[in-house]
């Protein structure tokens, strides 16, 4: 992993660090912002993407990385559109169990089902 990090200009301590905890909490904030208000599930996508670019720019400001580098800006923006869109899935499950308890009732943690009366 340490390897493929290298090959990407990332480090580990702050790819975890910054990517992962710093953004991934704005992701699943994002995520749930987007669900609460009933938006497509692309909304996170077109997020994400710009909390990638200020992700890169962190790690540039901050660290010395380096600015554009596209393969790390491709593997921070992928992560942070799957916490995202794994929020906004859960967003959208509690909303739909919760408005609506007559109908439906939680399956699985990502889906739900209708009631059988």
């Amino acid at each position: 992993m340490e390897e493929l990090l290298a090959k990407l200009d990332l480090a580990l301590p702050e790819f975890l660090g910054v990517t992962v905890v710093l953004f991934g909490f704005a992701a699943y904030a994002t995520g749930e912002a987007v669900a609460g208000k009933w938006q497509p599930w692309w909304y996170c996508i077109g997020y994400s993407v710009l909390l990638g670019l200020f992700d890169r720019f962190i790690h540039y400001a901050l660290f010395a990385g380096v600015l554009n580098s596209y393969s790390a800006y491709i593997v921070d923006t992928a992560i942070i559109v799957l916490i995202s869109l794994g929020s906004y899935r859960l967003t959208k499950v509690y909303k739909m169990i919760h408005q609506y308890p007559w109908l439906y009732q939680r399956a699985f943690i990502f889906f739900w089902q209708n009631k059988v009366n």
